[in-house]
């Protein structure tokens, strides 16, 4: 007879939420998002890595790099400019995992206030949780930055 143990549902979940104030209209920060997500990607150390975001529903949101090689993170769930940006994937994890990112914009006291939110669900390495809240800051203070300045 064999036995399997299931691991606790709270070691399967992952959700990470943040919030980001940016100073710049709500349709100057939505550009500023897509452009960091897509070819402005970089890592935390600001190496440059190559993505591609096909900003309609249903496209995809991919480490392109060259000659047909990549990795695919998602593909755009739901877009609603300049409000709503929404993907599904496994994203950095090459195992099974399933992803939801949502970037829900709004227009507070005259700037753009960006409630970001990722959930998840499979077995994520803790090191990658832990990788994952100081990514998605940078991600979102790159973007609030760029933002700003345009």
């Amino acid at each position: 007879m064999t036995t399997m143990t299931l691991p606790e549902l709270d070691a399967l979940t992952l959700k990470i939420e943040q919030e980001i104030r940016v100073k710049a209209p709500i349709d100057v920060t939505f550009a500023a998002l897509l452009e960091q997500l897509g070819p402005a990607f970089e890592k935390l150390d600001g190496t440059p890595m190559p993505f591609k975001l096909e900003a309609w529903p249903g496209g995809r949101w991919f480490r392109d790099l060259g000659d047909g090689n990549g990795h695919c993170w998602a593909t755009v769930q739901a877009i609603k400019r300049p409000t709503l940006l929404e993907f599904s994937g496994p994203l950095m994890m090459s195992f099974a995992v399933a992803n939801n990112v949502q970037y829900r914009l709004s227009e507070q006291d005259g700037e753009t206030l960006i409630k970001f939110c990722h959930a998840g669900f499979g077995p994520v390495p803790e090191e990658h949780k832990k990788g994952m809240v100081s990514g998605w800051a940078y991600i979102g203070d790159q973007a609030r930055q760029r933002a700003e300045k345009a």
